[in-house]
């Protein structure tokens, strides 16, 4: 399957925001205000999938000196399996440790085993569990993964 990646641009918001809706729950979910602060946050990037002449999926993170946060990897699912949410991973963190990130951090639900196989896979690994992270007294798996060349300051 060919795809491209590309940053993201206000005009995506719309996909951006139907594409979240389509791959978590209402719960989980982002409203579209949500969606939009995370996009506007200082160190806040955005890389989108174009698949099949359309949006197919993007991943949001935010950078705050050393430390990048995946706010979000979302790939509909007609695109998965892929490797559309590797080359969205790897993008992303090619862009924090060109800005001088050392390492990148997430959240996912401890009950999400393709979730946690595809960080683990990528390199990933589990600092902790927080308890009730997610609606419905859902517990999450805090990950990282040292990225860049500098000195880790967590890992």
């Amino acid at each position: 399957m060919k795809f491209s990646l590309r940053q993201y641009t206000e005009r995506d918001f719309e996909s951006l925001y139907e594409i979240d809706q389509l791959c978590y729950t209402p719960a989980i979910a982002y409203s579209r205000r949500e969606l939009r602060t995370y996009l506007r946050f200082p160190g806040s990037h955005c890389i989108v999938a174009r698949a099949a002449r359309k949006a197919a999926g993007f991943i949001i993170t935010l950078q705050r000196n050393a430390e990048s946060y995946i706010v979000t990897i979302d790939v509909l699912p007609e695109f998965r399996r892929h490797a559309l949410g590797t080359a969205l991973l790897k993008r992303a963190e090619r862009k924090a440790a060109t800005n001088g990130a050392t390492e990148m951090w997430l959240e996912t639900a401890t009950n999400n085993s393709a979730a946690i196989a595809f960080w683990q896979k990528h390199g990933y690994r589990s600092y902790g569990v927080i308890k009730n992270y997610y609606p419905g007294n859902l517990d999450a798996y805090s990950m990282a993964k040292s990225i860049g060349s500098g000195k880790s300051s967590h890992l």
